[in-house]
């Protein structure tokens, strides 16, 4: 039997995390939850992530800063980029990033989980 992949989400946002966790378990996924991405590269669950959710805008590092240093660090985890932020350039910036995918919160739980699997399937951004 396959292991259970493990999406790690990645959000200041307390409720939001929260809720992303269930939601993702709900789907059948492991889930953990940061409240930053420096407690996440501080985890152990830096090497078992199968597919991160992170906010763009977070004190400290944002999504993109954090996409950059797993790509400095050989990582191919597909991250997935999630926002309320209403930048037309953001998008742009966070798929150049290397980003698998983009949503604008608030989304819906099936775009969600549309993104996750195309990403642990290597699917193209969207």
């Amino acid at each position: 039997m396959a292991a259970v992949p493990l999406v790690c989400i990645i959000d200041d946002d307390d409720s939001l995390r929260s809720a992303l966790v269930g939601l993702l378990r709900s789907f059948g996924y492991a889930t953990r939850g940061f409240a930053s991405a420096e407690a996440f590269l501080q985890s152990d669950a830096v090497h078992a992530a199968a597919c991160i959710v992170t906010d763009i805008q977070m004190p400290g590092m944002s999504g993109i800063d954090l996409k950059h240093h797993l790509a400095a660090r050989q990582s191919a985890v597909p991250v997935i980029m999630i926002t309320a932020r209403t930048e037309p350039d953001l998008e742009a910036k966070a798929l150049a990033s290397g980003a698998a995918h983009f949503l604008r919160k608030p989304f819906e739980a099936s775009i969600l989980n549309d993104a996750v699997e195309r990403a642990l399937k290597g699917g193209e951004a969207s």
